[in-house]
């Protein structure tokens, strides 16, 4: 989309777990709409961050025109797998029932995640009818969590594989960000190796589960270190065979994660501009007659 909107910003309680609420950064563009809307979830190995980290790429994506609602979600200590799934799907069915006040429509919803929060949207996205992601109920709502399209930028698409080329590493390689190790944080989410398979969409796929395709927009940087382009191959290969849609976008750069990082680069705004053009051709797809 070549318009830019101006986009306005609101804080939304969008859940409660006992007395903690969970917000949603909720960006929203000016205009006649209604809107294409994603719910978008962050990175952070599954133990850290929350709605402000991905703040660059989402007012980016607003100001072409689409809701954004950067959720935050249950990490540890307050929940292990599969408690952010299941607030990921929540946050989808609790977007689809405020559609109107957003200046969108339901069946224009999907979902965006970076890293780890990328593998959460790839997730819900394959199994929304799962009864543990699906198990938080939305008062009043009538919604279910499917989602036509997925945007995934850098997704650690396979806990299980991530987790086991991180732990190959010396010791000093396995550093997270500079932040703590990749595998003991994923220990800290996942808690065994059994989960992490389980809770793989590459191998879900493999196995042969009952899932959902949507159609997925996949973005990565080459150099790429924490995210193995092998695993995004096998995925990739494995979502085809089954008979989804994914397209492969390979952004260049000096850092993974430039799209958010580096946001005035030409890289970062040609991604901007591909992840918009993609969710529109969606939701131009999904969005039924007046």
């Amino acid at each position: 989309m070549d318009q830019s909107y101006p986009v306005d910003i609101e804080e939304v309680e969008y859940l409660r777990h006992g007395a903690k609420p969970f917000l949603a950064r909720v960006f929203k563009p000016r205009g006649k709409g209604p809107f294409p809307a994603v719910a978008e979830a962050h990175g952070g190995a599954w133990c850290e961050g929350n709605r402000t980290n991905n703040d660059t790429i989402n007012s980016a994506v607003a100001k072409g025109g689409v809701v954004v609602a950067a959720l935050d979600f249950r990490n540890p200590p307050d929940a292990t797998y599969p408690g952010s799934v299941a607030d990921i799907n929540y946050g989808i069915r609790w977007l689809k029932s405020e559609a109107a006040r957003f200046n969108t429509k339901p069946e224009m919803v999907g979902s965006m995640g970076t890293s780890s929060g990328g593998h959460l949207v790839v997730l819900n996205g394959l199994k929304p009818d799962d009864p543990r992601y699906a198990a938080v109920p939305v008062p009043g709502a009538r919604f279910d969590a499917h989602v036509p399209y997925v945007v995934a930028l850098w997704p650690v698409i396979c806990p299980l594989g991530r987790y086991r080329d991180r732990k190959a590493k010396p010791a000093s390689e396995q550093v997270y960000q500079n932040r703590g190790g990749a595998v003991a944080m994923q220990e800290k989410y996942w808690l065994t190796e059994e989960a992490m398979g389980e809770g793989s969409p590459t191998l879900a796929l493999e196995r042969g589960d009952r899932v959902a395709l949507p159609n997925i927009l996949y973005l990565q940087n080459p150099i790429d270190q924490l995210h193995p382009r092998h695993l995004l191959d096998q995925f990739v290969a494995n979502y085809r065979a089954r008979g989804g849609n994914v397209e492969v976008v390979l952004f260049e750069g000096a850092a993974y994660d430039l799209v958010r990082t580096d946001p005035s680069s030409q890289s970062a705004k040609q991604a901007v501009a591909q992840i918009v053009e993609f969710i529109y051709a969606q939701a131009a797809r999904n969005r039924r007659p007046v």
